[in-house]
């Protein structure tokens, strides 16, 4: 089996380049291992990371880039894409989008620290509309921070390991299969993660069908209709200004601290703009936590009631 370190001088660059290319392209594969592997083999003086940065740079802004122009032209189509991608759904969009309106751009400078953030923060300032030489120089510097710290934790790490000679060696031999290792440890645990998450939702989503259902038979009846909330972002609704009939547009945080205007004897269904509705799903599980009954997700979320052919309802902004 050929060595890390074998594998790095060959094809340190273009590996690097590649790896991190397609992560910030939202593929959800980890990068922190292989920049620490490249990091320690520095060590080694086998390659070098004031070359190995700016390749990295040059990634980050080339796929970073093209998700802020596609956020700053289709907005809220181009989160649900990287929703189907991503594995940090349920955390990912609306906190970014929060992150973005207090913070602005400043948000990239640690954006990829963060599980999740970093897959939607490029489109969600490209859809705040802000300048591209702003996100540039922001994304840039994130950038430099995210892979200089993980390629000096490297370096430290295999600074340490050069102590011992047969320590180094072996970790040589047989680094590529640690960072294979790693890379797979990390991608089943986002994977059971996700996995328990939706475990949590069995029986909780609510289908577009029975929701027209519950509306139509409410109207018939002469009855209250369901309590209808809309929990999507106003940058969403700025570039898709629809809702569902009757819905009251609310944050998540918002709706969680005034609870006392949920109403407790009708149902409450959630709605977000991810496709797979994980932020009302995991807004929906944190009100059945406070005692909030009867509260479930739209399956679909805005984009599957639309799908299904049901009335929406035009948003007039003044």
């Amino acid at each position: 089996m050929p060595s890390i370190l074998s594998m790095l001088v060959h094809h340190t660059y273009a590996l690097l380049f590649g790896w991190v290319l397609i992560e910030q392209g939202g593929i959800p594969i980890p990068t922190v291992p292989l920049l620490i592997a490249a990091g320690t083999m520095s060590a080694a003086h086998q390659l070098h990371v004031a070359y190995a940065l700016p390749v990295i740079l040059i990634a980050c802004i080339l796929g970073d880039s093209a998700w802020y122009f596609l956020g700053k032209r289709y907005g809220a189509r181009v989160l649900n894409a990287l929703c189907r991608l991503s594995l940090e759904a349920a955390t990912c969009v609306e906190r970014t989008h929060g992150t973005v309106s207090r913070r602005g751009a400043v948000t990239l400078l640690f954006a990829k620290f963060v599980p999740g953030l970093g897959t939607v923060a490029a489109p969600i300032v490209g859809q705040a509309r802000i300048p591209y030489l702003t996100f540039a120089l922001y994304d840039l510097a994130g950038s430099l921070v995210w892979g200089g710290a993980w390629l000096f934790a490297g370096r430290f790490f295999g600074d340490l390991a050069k102590q011992s000679h047969q320590f180094f060696a072996v970790l040589g031999h047989f680094g590529i299969v640690l960072v294979v290792f790693t890379v797979l440890t990390l991608l089943i645990y986002r994977v059971l993660k996700h996995r328990q998450f939706l475990d949590e939702l069995d029986g909780l989503r609510l289908e577009p069908g029975q929701l027209m259902e519950m509306i139509t038979e409410a109207e018939r009846d002469g009855l209250e209709r369901p309590f209808i909330v809309d929990l999507r972002h106003p940058l969403d609704v700025l570039t898709d200004p629809l809702v569902l009939p009757g819905a009251l547009r609310i944050g998540p945080d918002e709706l969680k601290q005034r609870r006392q205007i949920i109403p407790t004897d009708r149902d409450i269904v959630l709605y977000c703009t991810c496709p797979s509705e994980e932020t009302s799903a995991k807004v929906a599980l944190e009100l059945l936590r406070l005692g909030v009954h009867r509260v479930r997700p739209l399956r679909g979320g805005l984009q599957g009631w639309k799908d299904a052919g049901y009335p929406v309802d035009e948003i007039v902004f003044q």
